[in-house]
């Protein structure tokens, strides 16, 4: 299995499909699943005759489950660890959830400095900042992320059903179509991942100020997000988001929930397709 090892001793798994001399597209997984949510897009891209990576966040997926480290700053480390090792250039980083957070720390702090990064998606992203604070009035109280841990922590196994088969698809919504298949591989892909890394992720997905990340990003940003995402308010994100970075262009899909990139795949691949050829 293909691993890169980072600096600080821990094993990245990633995925590498795709012609080595096309145009590499980078996919950064939402919080706490891995590198296999993105199933829809790899096949759809890989098809399209681009170079697919996708890797899984240090402590989920096949990653190493290591105790420390589940912050931005490690996880935009890491993927910048794989950019480097597959030296790829002229990446379109495409990041959903969490993963968009650490995308634009990524972009801000790696991809561009390094030179390596041509364009950036923010897919129902937590940027700039999901936390109520004085600066942020418009953020979600610290008692709902208190109530994601404490789930957490009582059963795991649990809340890896209540949340996929709930707000995460909207399948909590009248009229939904609910696959049961979906929301079991949301729970595999979760419970591989440690309980540790999900609950300490859970203050790096929420408490995150990238305020300043997106103020750094100069590439073309594409900004995508429902209107009826549950779980990363769209008000609160992406319309904060495209207004920051330098270079933005802002998309919202009426009715779509938070896995819309699971729930509607041909809507957003197009989109995506049209977005990274423009």
């Amino acid at each position: 299995m293909p691993f890169v090892t980072t600096k600080d001793g821990v094993e990245i798994f990633f995925k590498d499909w795709g012609p080595k001399d096309a145009q590499p597209i980078v996919f950064h997984h939402g919080w706490p699943l891995s590198s296999d949510d993105w199933d829809a897009q790899l096949l759809f891209f890989v098809q399209k005759g681009f170079r697919v990576v996708a890797h899984d966040r240090r402590g989920h997926g096949r990653s190493s489950q290591v105790s420390d480290g589940h912050d931005m700053d490690h996880y935009a480390a890491d993927a910048f660890a794989v950019v480097e090792h597959l030296d790829l250039k002229n990446a379109v980083h495409i990041g959903h959830s969490t993963g968009g957070g650490e995308v634009a720390r990524y972009v801000a702090k790696h991809g561009e400095p390094a030179g390596r990064v041509a364009k950036a998606v923010l897919v129902s992203a937590v940027p700039p900042l999901m936390l109520k604070t004085e600066a942020n009035p418009e953020g979600l109280p610290i008692e709902v992320f208190d109530g994601l841990r404490a789930a957490l922590a009582a059963n795991r196994a649990q809340f890896f059903i209540d949340l996929p088969a709930g707000p995460f698809y909207g399948f909590n919504r009248e009229g939904a179509k609910v696959s049961q298949g979906v929301i079991d591989n949301w729970w595999r892909q979760g419970m591989i991942g440690s309980a540790k890394a999900h609950y300490e992720g859970i203050k790096a997905f929420s408490e995150t100020d990238q305020t300043e990340d997106l103020k750094a990003i100069s590439v073309p940003v594409l900004v995508l997000h429902g209107d009826d995402d549950q779980i990363v308010p769209y008000k609160d994100a992406g319309l904060k988001s495209v207004k920051l970075v330098k270079n933005g262009t802002l998309k919202i899909y009426e009715g779509y929930p938070h896995g819309m990139l699971t729930t509607h795949p041909e809507v957003l691949n197009a989109d995506l397709l049209a977005f990274i050829q423009g």
